[in-house]
């Protein structure tokens, strides 16, 4: 097992109903908050009424940023850190998904900082302070409510990162399933997706971790139980409780103890292709996942077989990653390119992005040669 420090400051309010104590604990953290939302579906289904009535009720003067992306974007961190600067706001509350807790994180740091948020992302500005942080999630998938993480991408520079600094730890997330029922179905099976992923990351880290393996096995099981169930009934509150609290759990750190903090090889692949097409998030996971194992296979059979027997009952290779691909399959999630949209005439593209970006995890580097039957395993 690799040493590891177990750290996680980020008050959760889980269940029904409990943004009712928002406001009275934001009066706490500031007076003057910058709220921060998506393209107006939490102002259509009603959470922006409930968010800002809880801070105005409570004294709070509330300026706003709206139209942030499910694939953020660093043009939209920076005009609205310009907005905030000028406002003399003194936290935020991000209500969302992924896309706009990851985004408040960052507008934290570059507010805080006087900074440009590529700054931040790229390492060229080291962060002294932040914004505190209020979290309503709105989607269960990327687990950015209880850890230290973000993810940008810039169009100009062809990339997308991610960024990690104990100073954007919300300082308190409000999690209540109800908030996620009016989730449509292909986000849904997307979140779902991204939280398997989530730990498999974890699971394919430097070292051995054998209660963090545990972990893996029993989150994963738990969305391979209520997942397929949930999107039959999209309204049904337990399975979104079930699916909220396991997509928290799985990036909040609980996972990663004595596995040196995961590879992310899939994501680094998954954010080249979202970044090309446009692909949602979730769904690029699944595309490259199933090609990774079979790379991945060949480094570390033991690792797959593993797992293999863990999820699957099997001590097959091939039968385990089958059984992975069958997995998405069954939450609706596409396994290859063409179900998104994207042809074969654009392999070479994609293999030239990944070569260029260097596409790798931490724990196993990928050839150019890799890469490139990578890619066409995406297509085969």
């Amino acid at each position: 097992m690799q040493n590891f420090v177990a750290y996680n400051p980020v008050k959760l309010f889980f269940g029904k109903g409990v943004t009712d104590k928002l406001g009275k604990n934001a009066v706490k953290i500031g007076k003057k908050a910058f709220l921060v939302y998506g393209k107006g579906s939490v102002v259509r289904n009603g959470i922006y009424d409930i968010v800002k009535s809880q801070l105005e009720s409570n004294g709070i003067e509330v300026v706003e940023y709206n139209g942030i992306k499910s694939n953020p974007v660093v043009e939209d961190v920076d005009k609205a850190s310009q907005i905030a600067l000028a406002e003399g706001v003194d936290f935020i509350v991000a209500v969302g998904g992924g896309s706009v807790i990851d985004s408040s994180k960052i507008i934290s740091l570059t507010v805080a900082n006087n900074c440009s948020a590529w700054g931040i992302m790229k390492g060229e500005v080291r962060p002294k302070k932040a914004l505190p942080i209020m979290a309503v999630l709105t989607l269960a998938a990327t687990g950015t409510e209880m850890n230290m993480f973000a993810v940008l991408q810039n169009h100009e520079t062809k990339e997308k990162i991610g960024f990690g600094h104990p100073l954007v730890y919300p300082k308190e997330s409000y999690l209540d399933p109800a908030f996620t029922l009016s989730v449509p179905e292909s986000y849904t099976a997307y979140g779902i997706a991204d939280l398997i992923v989530h730990v498999l990351e974890s699971y394919f880290g430097a070292g051995e971790a054998h209660l963090s393996d545990k972990f893996i096995y029993a989150i994963i099981q738990e969305a391979m139980e209520a997942g397929p169930e949930l999107l039959l009934d999209l309204n049904d509150y337990t399975l979104r409780e079930r699916i909220m609290w396991a997509a928290t759990n799985a990036l909040n750190g609980l996972t990663f103890y004595g596995k040196e903090n995961g590879d992310w090889g899939v994501h680094d692949f998954g954010h080249n292709l979202s970044l090309l097409y446009d692909i949602p998030h979730g769904a690029s996971l699944t595309i490259v996942l199933p090609a990774w194992l079979r790379i991945i296979a060949r480094k570390t059979p033991e690792r797959v077989i593993q797992l293999g027997k863990a999820l699957f009952n099997t001590n097959n290779v091939e039968e385990t990653i089958l059984f992975v691909e069958d997995m998405f399959k069954k939450i609706n999630c596409p396994v290859r390119l063409t179900q998104v949209g994207v042809s074969l005439d654009k392999k070479e593209e994609i293999v030239t992005q990944l070569n260029q970006k260097q596409a790798k995890g931490s724990n196993y580097e990928f050839t150019e040669e890799e890469r490139a039957e990578m890619v066409s395993l995406m297509f085969s």
